[in-house]
């Protein structure tokens, strides 16, 4: 990984180009899961996800490692992942006949990297743990993608997508919860 961060780096690529592919990629898999038929929708939609998450490793190696660091870098390092983790929260929904879903567990994400933000802003150290982070949302997105066609040759269903934006929503719900409980005892230890 460091030796790919350092040709992107030695390549002219800055940090935030990077990060602005995430979305790219992530676009790209929201299509795949949308348009093309199993097993090649799922499967390409999973490494879809997996190119959006090499994207956000490689942003930060380029920016620290490479010594590109950039005014704008946090800006570039946020908003990009909320664009690209509401796009395949709410493909899922749609994939699955159940756009509510997708769009309920999309709000949800976005909440866990507001409230993690704004834990940060009340002079918090800013709070990554899950149960459902971005990591573990991608994860459980990219084992139902790659899973799913398997399920649909075998049982003829398609249950495991299903679970998956449940458990994405279910899940960011408590890690709001988690981390608003977290900053609130932090907050009245130090009053």
């Amino acid at each position: 990984m460091q030796k790919i961060a350092a040709g992107l780096s030695r390549g002219g690529i800055t940090p935030n180009q990077i990060s602005v592919a995430s979305i790219a990629f992530a676009g790209f898999g929201t299509w795949a899961l949308l348009a093309l038929p199993s097993p090649w929708g799922p499967w390409l939609c999973a490494a879809g996800i997996q190119a959006r998450l090499l994207c956000n490793l490689f942003d930060g190696m380029v920016a620290v490692e490479g010594g590109k660091r950039t005014a704008t870098g946090g800006l570039y390092n946020e908003v990009p992942d909320r664009i690209a983790d509401s796009m395949l929260i709410v493909a899922l929904g749609y994939a699955i006949a159940l756009p509510w879903l997708g769009w309920v567990g999309a709000l949800l994400a976005a909440l866990t990297a507001y409230v993690r933000t704004l834990g940060g802003a009340l002079g918090q150290a800013q709070d990554f743990r899950g149960p459902m982070a971005k990591q573990h949302r991608m994860a459980t997105m990219t084992a139902a993608c790659a899973l799913a066609p398997f399920e649909a040759w075998s049982q003829h269903s398609s249950w495991l997508l299903t679970a998956a934006s449940a458990i994405i929503a279910i899940g960011a719900l408590l890690t709001c919860w988690t981390r608003l409980r977290t900053i609130a005892t932090r907050l009245q230890e130090t009053t």
